[in-house]
């Protein structure tokens, strides 16, 4: 494992998107001695398939899962990420995340923390989301739309076969083995999602999967 590597992997089908969003990994800062990778995975059947296939393919120790249309605006992303990293006792962080996951695994049904520059049919500009605590808040679980890991966990492809709920579940893998899931404080929202429209035909049919998987882990977690 290189771990003065870190690998920026998302699943695409769109080359403008693409396009863009590794303009945008072009522009960061690199700490000295350290390298950036990219790979990008075309024809991925679900995205749990698509991101252990990234997985595999880099040996770095910091990899960052981003969406195609999520475009990282702070240039001081990977060294605010490093900082973070510090604490080896945290495997996961997202952008926006659930301190306490609602009931239903619905992430939106409940208070969610981070923060967020968005574009979609509904607005424009910085979301509404609570502010994290400094230097981090401790979540439940994540949004996908950039997780960023310090260490490898395989991505449940072999039950997530979709496009949903893969973050959620990840977010569950991690905390089982012991690491603390986090949303940072953000001054600044340190990514842009351009999320146009959002799909959700499969959602709740993935979200029952979910459910049946990990409803005795958030039991648990409610006591």
């Amino acid at each position: 494992m290189n771990e003065k590597k870190i690998c920026f992997i998302m699943c695409v089908n769109d080359k403008l998107y693409e396009d863009e969003c590794i303009r945008y990994i072009n522009q960061l800062n690199i700490p000295k001695g350290y390298e950036v990778e990219q790979i990008s995975v075309w024809g991925a059947v679900s995205m749990t398939a698509g991101y252990n296939e990234g997985m595999r393919k880099s040996d770095a120790k910091y990899k960052v899962y981003l969406h195609q249309d999520v475009f990282v605006v702070n240039r001081d992303f990977i060294r605010n990420l490093l900082e973070i990293f510090e604490d080896s006792g945290i495997g996961m962080v997202g952008m926006v995340g659930s301190p306490k996951l609602p009931a239903d695994g619905v992430m939106w049904s409940g208070e969610r923390i981070g923060r967020l520059f968005t574009s979609n049919v509904k607005e424009a500009g910085p979301a509404v989301i609570g502010m994290a605590p400094k230097p981090y808040g401790e979540v439940e679980a994540v949004d996908g739309l950039l997780i960023a890991t310090q260490t490898d966990v395989p991505w449940r492809e072999e039950v997530f076969k979709g496009w949903d709920f893969y973050d959620i579940s990840q977010s569950m893998e991690f905390r089982k083995r012991g690491y603390k899931v986090v949303v940072p404080y953000m001054e600044y929202p340190w990514c842009l999602h351009d999320d146009g429209f959002i799909n959700l035909a499969e959602y709740f049919e993935w979200r029952n999967v979910f459910l049946k998987e990990y409803g005795d882990m958030m039991h648990e977690t409610g006591k």
